[in-house]
């Protein structure tokens, strides 16, 4: 009894010394990233919009005469640059055909056309099934090779630096970079290599992703909003502005002069991506990007695949935020206008502040508020500037404007992962260089679907999709949200329980492509 007595008097003491100012504190400090955050949006909404008013396409920007024999016919082929594609693999069974089908299909002189397909695979079926897919290739007169490694260090990164070690790749002047589950177009090199060959001042052409499985699920559709949005203005804004933006990984085709002078491919981060494109940049090169040459991808359809990808994409980042800002501030060969752009626009506001804000204010801040009343937050702060964020957020997808409500609960769940991976990445914590492949489904989900699995398999294996985290934030703010009911004056607990019930349908795995197994 006396305990319980006690408890509500230790409350009260706290409370006005300690937690109201702490509290009052955090809000003030969410408030002020969500302002970063707007005012980012809104910059990149007014320069998008004077992109296209006065029609600043890359093609007007730069010379991209098209690549031909005709204009020198004693040349012939040679006319043409040599091209080397890798393709970086890791038991990749059910994607692996399309992407060298699709590279081998690449309309490009043969003679000049030099195609790596780097096998990082640990399953011996799929790397042989592998190697007999390239081996049909070549009796058909493609110059593919196959290549493995005796380990996987350095993962990706290592799989393309080894691969640039051979002496053939240094006849080559460029070199594009398709993950397993990309399919380029015929017409791919036509219309990228143009600006590379008569601008030699530009090191990375980087293409559009089109998504092939964005109507798969809900899930595929949030992230299509997403992607959209990074595409269709991040990227196209921070190309037209200052000429630099964050490599994509895949997609791309890069000068090979410009990767040596950055210092070729790095493994210190799991975005080794985004590593070079800064390294480069930093020399004084310049990227381009192409809205209008799209490229086919898979998204990740099972929520597992998709919460390791997100993992991957936001400590990565941030681990190196850490490890570059001193080199960034202290470089002599760029302007302090594209300094400034890097840190704060690129990895502060975008990296860090985007995912850190989404969790901590609408997850915990403005839940935990409820409780203390004395603690207002004003209508700015809580409504008009998350309302208008996600609406710049919807122009990348116009289709899915409908699903903007369903889009805010999804991003608020994942926002849970992306700021834990986020601190990872800026306290280099245990999980920051872990890197697990995304899953790719390919057509494995239609034939797993044609295939009747038992209800009662399905129904005992909800064990295994049993996410704990979604759970007990979503216990947090459905609880909080009964309170709210009872005693409080803001109708908060409108949200607090759609976003609860978001929380709980994640936590339980009935999100994304539930993959049937045997």
């Amino acid at each position: 009894m006396e305990a319980a007595v006690g408890l509500p008097e230790a409350w009260s003491q706290v409370r006005a010394p300690v937690i109201v100012p702490l509290l009052r504190l955090a809000v003030a400090v969410c408030l002020g990233m969500s302002v970063l955050l707007f005012l980012e949006r809104l910059y990149m909404a007014v320069v998008i919009v004077g992109v296209k008013l006065l029609g600043r396409r890359p093609d007007r920007r730069y010379k991209c005469d098209p690549i031909s024999e005709d204009d020198d016919p004693e040349l012939g082929s040679a006319a043409f640059p040599v091209v080397l594609v890798q393709i970086p693999m890791f038991n990749e069974r059910e994607v692996y055909q399309l992407s060298i089908g699709a590279v081998c299909g690449l309309s490009w002189p043969s003679d000049r056309l030099v195609v790596q397909v780097l096998d990082d695979s640990t399953d011996a079926v799929v790397k042989e099934m592998v190697r007999m897919e390239c081996e049909r290739w070549a009796h058909k007169g493609i110059n593919i090779t196959y290549q493995i490694r005796e380990d996987r260090k350095g993962y990706k990164a290592g799989a393309l630096k080894q691969g640039m070690k051979h002496g053939y790749v240094r006849e080559c002047e460029y070199v594009v970079i398709f993950d397993a589950d990309f399919q380029p177009d015929p017409d791919f090199l036509h219309r990228t290599i143009p600006y590379l060959h008569h601008n030699p001042e530009i090191a990375l052409v980087q293409a559009r992703w089109r998504f092939v499985n964005a109507d798969e699920c809900l899930m595929t559709r949030m992230q299509e909003m997403s992607l959209d949005y990074h595409f269709t203005v991040e990227q196209e804004v921070s190309s037209s502005v200052c000429a630099f933006f964050g490599f994509n990984g895949t997609a791309g085709v890069w000068r090979i002069s410009a990767v040596n002078e950055a210092g070729g491919w790095k493994d210190r981060t799991t975005v080794e991506d985004m590593d070079l494109a800064i390294r480069a940049s930093l020399k004084g090169w310049k990227f381009v990007y192409l809205g209008d040459v799209q490229v086919k991808s898979e998204l990740p359809s099972t929520f597992k695949a998709f919460r390791f990808q997100q993992h991957r994409w936001s400590c990565g980042p941030a681990n190196l935020f850490r490890k570059m800002l001193l080199e960034i501030v202290t470089n002599k060969k760029v302007t302090i206008w594209k300094k400034f752009h890097v840190i704060y626009n690129f990895f502060l506001v975008r990296k860090i502040v985007a995912h850190i804000v989404t969790f901590t204010f609408y997850c915990i801040i403005i839940p935990t508020t409820i409780f203390v009343p004395e603690v207002h937050i004003p209508k700015w702060g809580c409504v008009y500037i998350p309302t208008i964020i996600t609406l710049l957020n919807s122009v990348g997808t116009p289709r899915s404007f409908h699903l903007l409500f369903f889009w805010i609960l999804f991003e608020n769940v994942m926002s849970l992962h992306r700021t834990k991976a986020t601190l990872i990445g800026l306290l280099e914590a245990g999980r920051v260089n872990e890197w697990v492949v995304t899953e790719k489904l390919g057509n494995a989900m239609k034939m797993k679907s044609a295939s009747k699995a038992s209800a009662r398999k399905s129904f005992m294996r909800i064990w295994d999709r049993l996410n704990v985290p979604e759970l007990g934030v979503g216990a947090f703010l459905f609880s909080i949200g009964w309170y709210d009911v009872a005693f409080g004056k803001d109708n908060f607990f409108i949200y607090l329980f759609f976003q609860s019930m978001a929380f709980f349908i994640v936590g339980v795995g009935y999100v994304g492509t539930i993959v049937p197994q045997s």
